[in-house]
């Protein structure tokens, strides 16, 4: 038998006692990030983890910030397979321009979600920063755009999703 003692079990974390007084709560929160059939497999496994994170943010209100960044890093990838390489700033500017992002849009992944991503992602950002609605919109915008650019014929020329079923797994 081993002397590692056992972690506690979970208890609600003290700053999401505005948002929800218990977890059955947080079914309400994240119920309309309904993840829309078709999307492709690995988009709707990042998606399912951006909203569980959220959903999971009961428990340590950081996981709201990391369900954002992760539905952020989903758009990255969608738009990077769109538009080839780049940064994420520059092709939100094409997404926008294209039509594919509206203003609204474009202002909340830009400007709440791109420096949220960025930080989570150079390990800048260790504690909570933003708000469950400020979240789930980043979540919820995502899963849109997600749809939108699931539906739109590649721009770039590289290997789409059909075609990545011909090829084995890198």
């Amino acid at each position: 038998m081993s002397d590692i003692p056992e972690l506690p079990w979970p208890v609600p974390d003290e700053r999401f006692r505005h948002w929800a007084s218990q977890f059955a709560d947080m079914h309400g929160l994240v119920s309309d990030l309904v993840i829309p059939p078709g999307l492709s497999q690995t988009a709707e496994s990042v998606m399912t983890t951006a909203r569980e994170l959220i959903r999971m943010s009961y428990y340590r209100y950081e996981f709201m910030m990391i369900g954002a960044a992760t539905s952020i890093i989903a758009i990255e990838t969608a738009l990077t397979d769109r538009y080839g390489k780049g940064s994420l700033a520059s092709h939100l500017k094409k997404a926008r321009a294209d039509g594919i992002l509206t203003d609204e849009q474009y202002g909340l992944l830009d400007g709440a979600g791109r420096p949220i991503r960025n930080k989570y992602a150079h390990g800048d950002m260790t504690h909570a920063a933003l708000t469950p609605p400020l979240a789930i919109g980043i979540v919820r915008t995502s899963l849109t755009v997600l749809t939108e650019l699931h539906a739109l014929p590649s721009t770039c020329g590289g290997v789409t999703e059909s075609d990545q079923a011909t090829f084995p797994p890198a």
